[in-house]
């Protein structure tokens, strides 16, 4: 009953969160650029969130990892209406200038990952919790990708009239959303199950003395503490931050332009307005059966061993997925859906089960939000640069194309990195163990 209610609260809290911060991608500003510039203006509205989002992760190493448990509710209520209220500025102002309000909404969202996943990690069942928690991210940005485009055509308004009572008020009032005032209300319609959410996780009761024995008590690090973990585990994390780098660029540059490259693989959405959420819902499922294998391995150095297998597995989805689709032994949609499973496989480990495990199975003194930040703020910096390279030195090559000639760079930087990785971790797993059978 605790797994279940846990994964609800934390699924719905994060899924919620998405509605403020992906339907802005659902609108295309075709053929805009921002200021008569050489970036167009879809460009410079990603970028201008991924940088706000960047340095919120950036911030989030510090804040995130020295919170204590009584401000974490309070503070995700406070972050989410900063989000709202800087969509509602990007509602009202030009469109040139809605890079301005839109990295304002992406600097407080940066951090709600982390205050989450503060309830969820250092538990016996933390494997199941996490996956469960990292399983919204991947369905929610379809999904609100999807409403946002419905709220453009107007057909949520049409949903409104079934609502009694005040159905035919607020759909009176709705109409067809213009694209820079959907996200705002797209935002709106998410915020009660935001605020539902929050209040359900914080009712959720903190780790055991269990818990704590089997993998490690987790309390808030401080500057020196952060310091001593990043020097211990230098080469490891560097290769799985490398790969990180890449990994968030491409997820992101898939996420961001899902709409443009589908319309290159010949789905238009006139005729397609649900592919998004189709899509990644298989690959929700497909990631959700893999990951929740790793609850039934109860040692930790062989948790983690099975973690980096199943990120090995997803980058080199990739490039089978790719050669597949060269070869036309397969469709545009499941070759956007393998390579989110083969992105999402990797992806997700990152955000939940691997820097738990690797904490567990070397019994570090640290917390998987303080590992999971650092590689989210080095991530996402280098979104930013993959964004600007492609209007910029790939101005004349479609997305479509940019992003096929991606996923094989991911594919073989990906694995090369986690293999590294997973080796290195192997060592000093086997010797934190030789050191606890010793001290026994």
């Amino acid at each position: 009953m605790f797994v279940l209610i846990a994964v609800f609260a934390a699924f719905s809290t994060y899924f919620s969160m998405y509605a403020f911060r992906k339907p802005f991608a659902a609108a295309k500003f075709q053929g805009e650029t921002l200021w008569g510039t050489a970036v167009g203006l879809k460009t410079a509205i990603v970028i201008s969130q991924i940088l706000g989002y960047a340095l919120s992760k950036y911030l989030g190493i510090k804040f995130c990892s020295e919170i204590t448990p009584g401000r974490r509710a309070r503070t995700l209520v406070v972050l989410i209406l900063w989000a709202e209220l800087a969509l509602v500025a990007y509602g009202l102002v030009p469109n040139g200038w809605k890079v301005v309000p839109i990295f304002l909404n992406g600097l407080p969202l940066g951090m709600v990952w982390g205050l989450v996943v503060w309830y969820l990690e250092g538990r016996r069942t933390s494997d199941v919790l996490l996956v469960g928690l990292s399983c919204s991210f991947i369905v929610s940005s379809g999904i609100v990708k999807d409403f946002g485009r419905a709220m453009m055509e107007g057909t949520v308004a049409t949903w409104w009239t079934h609502v009694p009572l005040v159905g035919d008020l607020i759909a009176s009032h709705l109409g067809k959303a213009s694209e820079g005032w959907m996200p705002a209300i797209t935002g709106l319609h998410f915020l009660p199950m935001f605020l539902g959410s929050v209040w359900l996780l914080n009712q959720l009761p903190r780790p055991s003395a269990r818990d704590e024995a089997e993998r490690t008590k987790r309390v808030p690090m401080q500057g020196a503490d952060r310091l001593a973990f990043v020097r211990e585990f230098l080469f490891g994390m560097t290769m799985l931050c490398i790969a990180y780098l890449f990994l968030t660029a491409y997820r992101d540059f898939r996420d961001n332009y899902q709409v443009e490259i589908l319309e290159d693989l010949g789905y238009p959405y006139s005729r397609n307005k649900a592919i998004i959420s189709q899509a990644e819902t298989l690959v929700m499922f497909g990631v959700m059966a893999a990951l929740a294998l790793l609850y039934f391995v109860r040692d930790n150095r062989r948790g983690l061993q099975a973690t980096y297998a199943i990120m090995i597995c997803g980058t080199l989805l990739l490039g089978v997925g790719t050669a597949l689709l060269q070869a036309k032994l397969i469709s545009g949609f499941w070759w956007m859906t393998l390579t989110g499973l083969g992105s999402y496989l990797t992806y997700v480990p990152y955000n939940s089960v691997l820097f738990d495990r690797t904490i567990a199975s070397t019994r570090a003194t640290a917390t998987a939000v303080f590992a999971i930040y650092l590689a989210d703020a080095i991530g996402y910096t280098g979104s930013v640069g993959v964004q600007l390279f492609k209007d910029v030195a790939w101005k004349n090559s479609s997305r479509l194309a940019f992003f096929q000639t991606f996923t094989w760079i991911m594919c073989g930087v990906g694995t090369l990195c986690l293999l590294a990785s997973a080796l290195y971790f192997e060592r000093r797993s086997r010797r934190a163990a030789k050191l606890a059978a010793q001290s026994a």
